[in-house]
């Protein structure tokens, strides 16, 4: 329906509260970003942030449940509609000050001293950001990614916040065993 903020998912007949607070649901988007998880306990991380009443979703109902959270995340798109780049621009946690300045700008308010901002609400400001620091971070990402050139302007702001401007790696306990012991041979 046009312009309804959905509160409530159904799943196996039965329709359920969920938590669609924008912070609730960039801890489901975090969790998805832990590399020491695996996939199953992402899932049921999500079922259980996202369900108020998650012990009512049975077995048989799991997937679907899963499903329709991806729905709600997705905001109302469907995955194999999506047609959204595999590489990744922003960090939620990484660029979190830069996401929220520009946030905020667009809302013309604190969003985090909001008691309630429903997470579709949330990531309307998010797609409605435009120039400034978040934007120019996001085009020096996009251009290296593809391997294009910068501009000087852009080279310069890179060269001064190279920290800012480039992803993190997050990697799994067992590849950061590997990166520390082959460190730990040239200490």
């Amino acid at each position: 329906m046009i312009g309804k903020l959905h509160k409530t998912l159904e799943v196996g007949g039965i329709e359920l509260d969920i938590r669609t607070d924008y912070r609730d649901c960039l801890l489901i988007l975090q969790v998805f970003d832990d590399a020491k998880m695996s996939i199953e306990e992402k899932y049921e991380a999500m079922l259980e942030i996202m369900y108020y009443d998650r012990e009512l979703i049975n077995d048989e109902d799991t997937q679907e449940a899963v499903e329709k959270a991806i729905w709600f995340l997705n905001c109302g798109d469907r995955l194999e509609d999506s047609k959204k780049s595999s590489t990744r621009l922003y960090d939620w946690e990484q660029d979190e000050q830069i996401i929220f300045s520009a946030v905020n700008k667009v809302a013309g308010r604190e969003v985090r001293e909001c008691d309630y901002v429903h997470f579709w609400t949330f990531i309307s400001y998010f797609y409605e950001i435009g120039e400034g620091l978040f934007s120019t971070v996001m085009n020096i990402r996009s251009k290296k990614n593809k391997k294009k050139k910068l501009e000087k302007h852009e080279q310069e702001f890179f060269n001064e916040n190279r920290s800012l401007c480039e992803l993190q790696k997050k990697y799994t306990a067992e590849q950061q065993g590997e990166i520390d012991f082959i460190n730990s041979l040239y200490t």
